[in-house]
């Protein structure tokens, strides 16, 4: 699939019954309808070609049609294409967890794997929670997070999530947790550097445990490098040490939510591996641990934990679908071809790439204010005056305006508003962990390209 120009074709009317129709009102265009995919390339139905420069929703790793990863799902299908772990153990669980476990280093030795990241979360909320029941420490439940942050879409997710308006909507469902600020770099308050206001973000944690009472604070959960909440945020690293050392202090677990950045997308399997003083007591995956090839989640938890609940009777928790034969198989696969293509050394090299491209557009467009991020997990932020960082009016919805630009020149991008926007617009700049430096130059070329077109549109209607 050599890059060609985009000639935009018409796209076929979107179905009533489909997934779009929960999302697009009736009469709106469809999205376009992909046909397939190749690398870090997808083609719609009508012929248009699209680089996928944020990886879908940063998910997928590998990129598309990889020969390993198909072969290795046909073959496990062939085998056996599903049996319950309550009846059954299979080879391709047992690979995958030791894969996981030597990957994610020592006390992170068993894999818990569930079908996505909100389910991951949902499982490590309860492991805690049981453990600390079956330990005699029945008093501890409450679990902290930041303000904003995203865990997911399930109930006990979006509990532990930071976003207003999906509180607004979904509050009364839901046991809401006590959550403090999130350590900006670009926002920062009065007074305040990069790293004083990351100081003082850890401080209103521990202030938040002693507020709550140590003794009922079960853990805290937190990204350590943001996905669409944050918009890649990437603390100071005086953050991640205070924040370890505040938890132990008060036997608060420390959760690290790692379904976007982990699994070699930040340029070590674990973005936690950059901050070895401030190691993790649990860890969930999703994403690129397939790559998108299948749905997968993992709770990744110290052995001890583990053997505590399995002595106390077991773990209460389990779904139709977890550790599903076929999904091990795929992402057995997958980590094989991360590991042997050293991809989190890519990932490393071709983000310093990407990082000085995305710098130089932020330096010439008047409304790229940052760019943030860590290896190919990247973002940027669209401002309508870089002076005073004031943001463009929310009504225009700008991240998802330049979504539709970006399909119009080629380039396939990912962005979510987390509370309407209130911390910032932001895109996902976040190529597979394949991509090529002519790619990486490509993807700068189109993007530029997209900027460009929404500056223009905002200059004619008097917006900057």
């Amino acid at each position: 699939m050599n890059d060609i120009p985009i000639q935009p074709q018409p796209q076929p009317p979107r179905s009533d019954t489909g997934i779009q129709s929960f999302f697009l009102p009736p009469g709106t265009p469809g999205r376009p309808r992909i046909a397939r995919a190749e690398g870090i390339w997808l083609e719609d139905t009508a012929g248009n070609r699209y680089l996928d420069a944020s990886s879908g929703p940063v998910a997928s790793n590998l990129g598309h049609g990889n020969p390993r990863v198909l072969a290795a799902l046909e073959k496990q299908a062939r085998a056996a294409a599903f049996a319950f772990p309550a009846q059954f153990e299979s080879e391709a669980n047992l690979e995958l967890g030791e894969r996981l476990a030597r990957l994610c280093g020592p006390g992170l030795d068993r894999a818990f794997l569930v079908s996505g990241g909100s389910e991951a979360t949902e499982t490590v909320i309860k492991f805690c929670r049981q453990h600390a029941v079956v330990t005699g420490q029945g008093s501890r439940w409450k679990v902290l997070s930041r303000e904003p942050g995203y865990h997911g879409n399930t109930l006990g997710a979006l509990a532990v999530s930071g976003d207003a308006h999906a509180h607004e909507v979904f509050g009364p469902l839901l046991r809401a947790v006590d959550r403090v600020p999130a350590p900006f770099t670009y926002r920062l308050p009065a007074n305040h550097t990069a790293e004083s206001h990351a100081r003082a973000c850890a401080a209103a944690l521990e202030e938040a445990i002693v507020r709550e009472g140590p003794e009922t604070v079960l853990a805290f959960i937190m990204e350590p490098v943001g996905g669409l909440a944050t918009g890649a945020l990437v603390a100071p690293d005086v953050y991640y040490r205070t924040v370890r050392e505040i938890c132990s202090r008060h036997g608060v677990l420390l959760i690290f939510d790692e379904v976007m950045s982990g699994a070699g997308r930040t340029g070590r399997f674990l973005a936690a591996d950059h901050w070895p003083d401030a190691r993790p007591d649990l860890v969930t995956l999703a994403k690129g641990v397939t790559a998108g090839y299948t749905p997968m989640g993992v709770m990744m938890a110290p052995a001890a934990m583990a053997d505590t609940l399995a002595r106390a009777g077991g773990f209460m928790q389990g779904f139709t679908y977890f550790a599903n034969p076929l999904s091990c198989a795929v992402g057995c696969a997958v980590l094989a071809e991360m590991e042997e293509r050293d991809l989190p050394g890519n990932a490393a090299r071709m983000g310093e790439r990407l990082r000085a491209r995305l710098h130089g557009l932020r330096d010439r467009s008047p409304i790229v204010g940052d760019v943030r991020g860590l290896g190919l997990l990247m973002a940027m932020e669209l401002v309508a005056d870089k002076e005073t960082k004031a943001m463009i009016p929310l009504e225009r919805m700008a991240p998802y305006r330049l979504q539709q630009l970006g399909l119009q020149h080629g380039l396939a991008l990912y962005c979510r508003r987390t509370n309407r926007g209130t911390y910032g617009d932001w895109v996902m700049v976040s190529p597979p962990l394949v991509v090529t430096a002519d790619e990486v130059d490509m993807l700068a070329d189109r993007l530029e390209a997209v900027i460009d077109a929404y500056v223009a549109e905002l200059s004619a209607d008097g917006v900057i």
